[in-house]
């Protein structure tokens, strides 16, 4: 297997850099992006720049993995929820045993709205995610986000489903659920945590 040598500029500082080096040596900013939490603290000018980054990278190798995970994670943070999808989709073409990119996929399927305001072909789509990222890698988080589909839009519509939010509630708790993970769930989300869970 040959590997492509990927040349960007570095967003900070501008530098020529490899999207295989980890850390800008001049300015020692992370150059690729793999969870959200490397974009959690970004400033929107910070995101927008990146992303023109990664974006004029893509260009010339559209199939990269780690531009296309980067470049969706900014997407994210902005909120630019139909952006982003691709780029996880182009993301998860090359690596379909990576759970947390149809995680954040399913996330942006939501497109900031609470699950009970989607129409049912968008919460199968969502399920399929989801069941998706379980099946990779059975987190505690991703069960949440089942408890939260099963309770605000199952539950709240009266429709039947199994296993139901508490059941995967659970699950959620038996794999390892944080609060600070249920917090950060939401601040990524853009809704308000229901009462009920």
């Amino acid at each position: 297997m040959a590997y492509e040598v990927v040349e960007l500029e570095c967003p900070g500082c501008g530098s020529a850099i490899s999207v295989d080096t980890k850390q800008c040596p001049v300015c020692f900013r992370d150059i690729v992006i793999t969870t959200f939490n490397s974009v959690a603290s970004m400033t929107p000018l910070e995101l927008k720049k990146s992303a023109h980054c990664y974006e004029k990278a893509l260009s010339a190798c559209p199939d990269n993995e780690k531009l296309n995970m980067s470049i969706a994670f900014c997407y994210l943070k902005l909120n630019f929820y139909e952006k982003a999808l691709p780029y996880f989709d182009k993301a998860a073409e090359h690596n379909f045993d990576n759970s947390e990119i149809y995680f954040y996929a399913a996330i942006c399927l939501l497109k900031g709205r609470k699950a009970f305001r989607l129409v049912h072909a968008e919460i199968d789509r969502v399920g399929e995610y989801l069941n998706a990222a379980v099946m990779i890698e059975p987190k505690g988080i991703y069960y949440y986000f089942w408890a939260y589909i099963k309770y605000d839009y199952y539950f709240r519509k009266h429709l039947r489903t199994s296993p139901d939010y508490r059941e995967c509630l659970q699950l959620a708790k038996k794999a390892g659920l944080s609060q600070t993970d249920v917090k950060q769930f939401y601040d990524i989300l853009g809704v308000p945590k229901p009462e009920s869970l």
